[in-house]
C-alpha cells in the first residue's frame, strides 16, 4: 500500500474574507487551537484526508498586506517564508476585489505557489459585481476558483485545485509580478543582481522579493538578510541605501510610498478589465440595515436589547440543563459516598474532588449558550457594529471600539474574553484592556451576588445585583483613563471601522466557534478547578486535631445512648418522631463539629490570621476564607461559606440563615459583593493575564492592584454606609 502524501496549506485573506468559515469548511471540528510561538497571536490548525493526500491546513491571521505594521502581518509572512507551505490559498472578498488584490500581489512577489479564491461570489452578485475568472487567473498567472463560504458550496472543488497547483506548480517568476516604474525597477534589479552574486546556497528567500522589500526599508526583511548573509550584507545595503535616496530625490517621496502607490494602481489595471458591473441598480441590503441599527438614536437602545436577550438567554435557557447537571453531580456524589468507605478518601473525592469541578462544570450550559449568542453576533456582522457604536464609550477609557468586544465577553468569563485582547494590534492598549477587563462581572460571581443579594435584599435583590454591574463598568473607566494618563502613556491608536456586509450565519460555523471557545475555558478551568479543589481540601481538613475528635465521639455516643432509651408502652409515632429528632440532634452534633475543626484547620488559621485586614471592610474571618478560596474560582466561594458556617446546604435559606447569625448585615454583605466583584480574579484569568502579557511583572500588578481597589473601595462602602447610618 502506498503511503499518503503529506500537505501543508497556508490559507490568507483580509479579515472578514470568509478565511475562516473557509478554513472550518474544510476541516471541520479537527482543528487544534494554541498561539503562534513568541506572540499572542491565536493559531489554527486543521487536519483533513482527501484522496490520496493529508493536508495539513493552517488558517493565517487576517491581514491586508505583508508589510510589517502588525503582529498578524509579522506573523503571516514569516509562516509564509519560513515554513514554506506547499501551496498558500488567498481567501478574496468577491464583492471588495480592489482591496483584496493588495495582499495577492504580495503575495506573488513572495514566489510561493498560490492559489486565488473568490468567496462570496454571491454577495457580489447581489451587488451586480461580475469578475471574470479566466481573464484574472491570466493576468495574475495564477489558478482562480469561485467559492461561497457560508453555503460551503465549492469546497471540494477548492481542494482538488489545491493538490492540482501543489502537484504542477505555476509559471515563471518574472510573468507572475507587480511592473513598477522604470526607475524603481533599475534599483530593484541592482539590489537583485547583488544578492544573486552574493547568494548562498541555502539562502532560503527570492532575491527580487529581497530587493523589493529592502527597498522599502522593511527592518524585518534587512535582519533576516544580515542573518543569513553576515558579512557580505554590508555592500548590498550600502548599495540598498543609495538607491533609496536615488528614488526619493527622483520623486520627492519615499520609495515604499511609491511602490504602494503603483501596486493599487496595477490592481486598478486589473480591476477594470475583469470586473462588470451590471447596469441594474440594487439594494443594498446591509446599508439600509445599517441605517437602523447603527442609528445614533435607535442604535444604543437595540444594542441594549440584544444584550439584556443574550443575557437572559443564557441563564433561563442554561438553567435547565444546568439543573440536570446538578442533579447528575448529586447522583455521582451519592454513588462515590456508597461505593468507597467511609473516610480520609472518600471525603477527598466526595467533597474535594466532585464538589469542586462540579460546581465548574455546572456552568457549561452557560458558557455554550453566551458563546453561540457571541458567535452569531460575530457571524451576521453585527458585532462589528456594536463596536462602532461603543466607540465613543471606549474612547472614556482611552480606548477604541474594538476593546469593546473582550470586554463584552468578559460578561460570560474573563478567561476568553482576556484572550480575545490579543485582536488589538497597539500593545497598550492590549494590556490595557487586560487591566480592566476583569472588572466586567464574569457568571462565575454571580451565584455569589444571587446568594447574598437574596440573603439580605429581598425584593431589591434585582437592582443590587444591577448596582454590582454597573460599579464594575464605572470603575473599568475610571482606572482605564488613570492608566492611559499614567503608566501606559498615549493617545488612542488610529482604528478605522470596518464593517462588514451582514451575512446569514451557517450553523456548522456557529457550533464550531462555540465549541473552540468553550472547550479551553474547560480545558483551562478544569484543570485548575481540579488541583485548587484538592488544596482547598487539604487546607480544610488539616490538621487533625485528636482531642476534637474524640469529643465529638463522646458526644455522640452520649448522644446514640440518651435516645436509645424508650419507655416500653411509646406507640409507633412516638418512636418515629423520637427516630427523627434523634437524627436532627446527630446531625446539629456534626455541624458543630465540622465548624470547629474547619475553624482549627489550616484555612481557619489564615482565616483568623488576616482577620483584622478583613474587619474594617466588615467581612469576618469567615467571609475572608471564603475569598482565599475564591482566587481557584469564585464559585467556591459559596461552598467555603458553607463549610465554615456549618451548615450542609450551600445555597438557601440555611446559609442565609447562619450568615445572619454571624453578624453579617446588609451593609457588609454589600461590601462583600464589591469586593468579590473587584478583588484578584480567579487562578485561571490570571494565567490568561501571564499568558497575553507574557510579562510576571503586569500579573503581579493587576494582581496587586485590583486587590488594593477591591479594599479600598469596599472600606469606603462599609466605613460610609455605617457614618450615613446604614445597617
Amino acid at each position: 500500500m502506498a503511503a499518503r502524501k503529506k500537505l501543508t496549506i497556508a490559507l490568507a485573506g483580509n479579515p472578514n474574507s470568509g478565511k475562516t468559515t473557509t478554513f472550518n469548511n474544510i476541516t471541520g471540528t479537527r482543528q487544534k487551537v494554541g498561539n503562534w510561538p513568541g506572540v499572542t497571536v491565536e493559531k489554527k490548525e486543521g487536519h483533513v484526508r482527501f484522496g490520496d493526500y493529508d493536508l495539513t491546513v493552517v488558517d493565517l491571521p487576517g491581514t491586508y498586506s505583508l508589510t510589517t505594521f502588525s503582529i498578524e502581518e509579522i506573523v503571516a509572512r514569516n509562516f509564509i517564508l519560513e515554513n514554506r507551505p506547499d501551496v498558500v490559498v488567498d481567501i478574496i472578498d468577491s464583492s471588495n476585489l480592489d482591496r483584496s488584490l493588495y495582499l495577492a500581489t504580495q503575495l506573488r512577489e513572495l514566489d510561493a505557489k498560490v492559489l486565488f479564491v473568490l468567496n462570496m461570489a454571491d454577495l457580489a452578485k447581489d451587488k451586480g459585481i461580475v469578475i471574470d475568472e479566466e481573464k484574472l487567473s491570466s493576468l495574475l498567472e495564477v489558478p482562480v476558483i469561485s467559492t461561497v463560504g457560508n453555503r460551503n458550496e465549492g469546497t471540494a472543488e477548492l481542494l482538488k485545485n489545491i493538490i492540482q497547483v501543489a502537484e504542477t506548480g505555476q509559471g515563471p517568476r518574472a510573468e507572475r509580478r507587480v511592473r513598477y516604474s522604470r526607475d524603481i525597477e533599475d534599483g530593484v534589479a541592482v539590489v537583485r543582481d547583488l544578492l544573486q552574486a552574493v547568494e548562498d546556497k541555502d539562502f532560503p528567500y527570492n532575491p527580487r522579493w529581497t530587493a523589493i522589500k529592502l527597498i522599502e526599508d522593511d527592518e524585518v526583511v534587512r535582519d533576516m538578510a544580515v542573518k543569513a548573509l553576515g558579512d557580505k550584507a554590508g555592500p548590498i545595503l550600502e548599495e540598498t541605501a543609495r538607491q533609496r535616496e536615488r528614488i526619493s530625490n527622483l520623486f520627492d517621496d519615499e520609495p515604499e510610498i511609491l511602490m504602494t502607490e503603483q501596486r493599487y494602481g496595477f490592481i486598478a489595471g486589473i480591476v477594470r478589465e475583469v470586473v462588470k458591473r451590471s447596469s441594474i441598480k440594487r439594494v443594498d441590503v446591509s446599508r439600509n440595515i445599517d441605517l437602523l441599527l447603527t442609528n445614533r438614536i435607535l442604535g444604543f437602545p437595540i444594542f441594549f436589547f440584544f444584550i439584556w436577550a443574550m443575557f437572559q438567554l443564557t441563564f433561563t435557557l442554561g438553567a435547565y440543563p444546568q439543573a440536570w447537571i446538578e442533579h447528575g453531580v448529586e447522583l455521582l456524589s451519592l454513588g462515590m459516598t456508597r461505593i468507597l468507605p467511609s473516610g480520609m478518601i472518600q471525603d477527598l473525592v466526595v467533597n474535594g474532588i466532585i464538589a469542586g469541578v462540579g460546581s465548574v462544570l455546572v456552568f457549561l450550559p452557560n458558557i455554550l449558550i453566551l458563546f453561540f449568542c457571541i458567535a452569531l453576533f460575530e457571524d451576521t456582522g453585527y458585532m462589528a457594529r456594536a463596536a462602532f457604536l461603543m466607540d465613543k464609550v471606549m474612547h472614556l477609557v482611552g480606548l477604541h471600539g474594538k476593546s469593546f468586544i473582550p470586554m463584552l465577553m468578559g460578561f460570560g468569563c474573563n478567561v476568553p474574553a482576556i484572550m480575545a485582547a490579543r485582536t488589538l494590534e497597539n500593545e497598550k492598549d492590549r494590556i490595557l484592556t487586560i487591566l480592566i477587563n476583569p472588572f466586567m462581572s464574569c457568571s462565575a460571581r454571580l451565584p455569589v451576588y444571587v446568594l447574598l443579594a437574596g440573603a439580605f435584599f429581598a425584593e431589591k435583590a434585582g437592582t443590587v445585583i444591577f448596582s454590582i454591574y454597573l460599579l464594575g463598568i464605572v470603575l473599568a473607566i475610571v482606572m482605564g483613563r488613570i492608566f492611559r494618563n499614567t503608566l501606559l502613556k498615549g493617545s488612542v491608536a488610529p482604528f478605522v471601522m470596518e464593517l462588514p456586509p451582514y451575512r446569514a450565519p451557517m450553523i456548522k460555523s456557529l457550533m464550531i466557534h462555540m465549541w473552540d471557545r468553550s472547550k479551553m475555558f474547560l480545558k483551562k478551568m478544569g484543570g485548575v478547578i481540579l488541583v485548587g479543589s484538592i488544596i482547598v481540601w487539604a487546607l480544610s481538613t488539616f490538621p487533625n486535631d485528636p482531642q476534637l475528635a474524640r469529643q465529638y465521639e463522646i458526644k455522640r455516643q452520649q448522644m446514640e445512648k440518651t435516645f436509645a432509651v424508650r419507655k416500653p408502652d411509646a406507640s409507633r409515632q412516638a418512636v418515629k418522631v423520637r427516630e427523627m429528632e434523634k437524627d436532627k440532634a446527630l446531625a446539629a452534633l456534626e455541624i458543630e463539629y465540622t465548624a470547629a475543626a474547619k475553624e482549627n484547620s489550616y484555612l481557619g488559621r489564615i482565616g483568623r490570621f488576616f482577620g483584622p485586614v478583613f474587619a474594617p471592610v466588615g467581612i469576618d474571618w469567615k467571609g475572608g476564607v471564603a475569598l482565599f478560596t475564591g482566587f481557584v474560582a469564585k464559585e467556591i466561594v459559596i461552598s467555603t461559606l458553607g463549610v465554615l458556617h456549618a451548615t450542609k446546604d450551600d445555597t438557601d435559606q440555611g446559609l442565609a440563615d447562619a450568615m445572619k447569625k454571624s453578624g453579617m448585615t446588609p451593609l457588609s454583605a454589600f461590601s462583600m459583593m464589591a469586593f468579590i466583584l473587584l478583588y484578584v480574579p480567579c487562578i485561571a484569568t490570571v494565567s490568561a493575564i501571564k499568558q497575553e502579557t507574557n510579562s510576571w511583572k503586569w500579573t503581579a500588578f493587576s494582581i496587586g492592584y485590583s486587590t488594593t481597589l477591591a479594599w479600598v473601595v469596599a472600606f469606603i462602602i462599609y466605613q460610609g454606609g455605617q457614618l450615613l447610618g446604614f445597617a
